[in-house]
């Protein structure tokens, strides 16, 4: 299991009111909702192997240089280097990382590059067991495959409770895309139809249905241009204009949304998932500080 942990502890905050404090005040409702959202997927899912994957660089410069808007509407205005996190949450997230420290959790990043970037080098690395990446975010998608190692997504966008799993079939009926190459199609069908939520603006007039019925008539995103470029009679004049109208961002856009699969990843320790805490008397002083409660007991019952 290769978890997006920005992912979780962004979305336990939200979920989560900021009356849950610590004894000294401080607010612990995203340490509290990461630990109950860990604890459900391993009491369900039954991982073997468990790696909480992080963000060593949230926008790297590769793909700003790429895209200049790639998630600008997320930086801090006070640091430009820096991505806008809510001041409640911050000081949260060494707190998260002390817990997985003493859980004996296995963490990862790698040195310039994004969480997205580390689940996918270590799903394309892993040729014995089957692999589950859990995320809130459809990028990542672009990852299933059926062999040699399933990879399959566990995609918790409406919460954990309406948790989808998708693998390369469903991925392909969920889309209308080709199920032999459903990973490579979605992230082609992505590009063209954009992401605000990461500044990507797509192909101006081309909704994500659209997109989806291009890529599988064309079979990929480079064949669809190449046909535009020919004029194939496949496509309308419209779309045609379109696509050239959009040449310049069609050629940075897939660098961008592809998430890397050979970055220099760097696990903290082993992955097996462990029967018992690695250090115990941390994990109870953590508990102590951070009145981490009912969550962290479900946690520890959870291994």
């Amino acid at each position: 299991m290769l978890i997006d942990a920005a992912g979780l502890w962004f979305r336990s905050y939200y979920a989560l009111p900021e009356s849950l404090t610590a004894p000294d005040g401080t607010p612990v409702n995203s340490v509290r909702g990461f630990c109950d959202m860990l604890a459900k997927l391993i009491t369900e899912r039954r991982p073997t192997r468990l790696v909480a994957c992080l963000d060593n660089d949230w926008r790297p410069q590769f793909r700003v240089d790429a895209l200049p808007t790639y998630k600008t509407h997320r930086v801090a205005e006070e640091d430009p280097d820096a991505e806008d996190v809510p001041d409640t949450l911050s000081p949260q997230i060494p707190v998260i990382l002390d817990v997985l420290d003493a859980l004996g959790i296995a963490t990862a990043e790698a040195e310039g590059y994004e969480a997205d970037d580390v689940i996918g080098v270590l799903a394309e690395r892993e040729r014995t067991d089957p692999v589950e990446v859990v995320t809130g975010d459809r990028d990542l998608f672009q990852l299933v495959r059926p062999e040699p190692a399933p990879v399959r997504v566990i995609y918790v966008g409406g919460g954990l409770a309406k948790a989808q799993n998708y693998g390369p079939a469903e991925l392909a009926e969920r889309y209308a895309l080709d199920p032999s190459r459903a990973g490579d199609a979605y992230a082609e069908m992505a590009v063209l139809r954009g992401d605000p939520s990461d500044g990507l603006p797509g192909v101006a007039g081309i909704g994500e249905k659209t997109a989806a019925k291009l890529i599988t008539e064309f079979g990929s995103l480079a064949a669809l241009l190449s046909a535009a470029e020919a004029g194939d009679k496949r496509l309308t004049p419209r779309v045609r204009g379109k696509l050239a109208d959009s040449a310049e961002y069609l050629a940075a856009a897939p660098s961008v949304v592809r998430v890397v699969r050979d970055a220099p990843v760097v696990l903290d320790r082993p992955d097996p998932l462990p029967r018992s805490a690695a250090d115990p008397d941390r994990l109870a002083e953590l508990d102590r500080t951070w009145n981490l409660g009912g969550p962290l007991e479900r946690l520890t019952a959870a291994f």
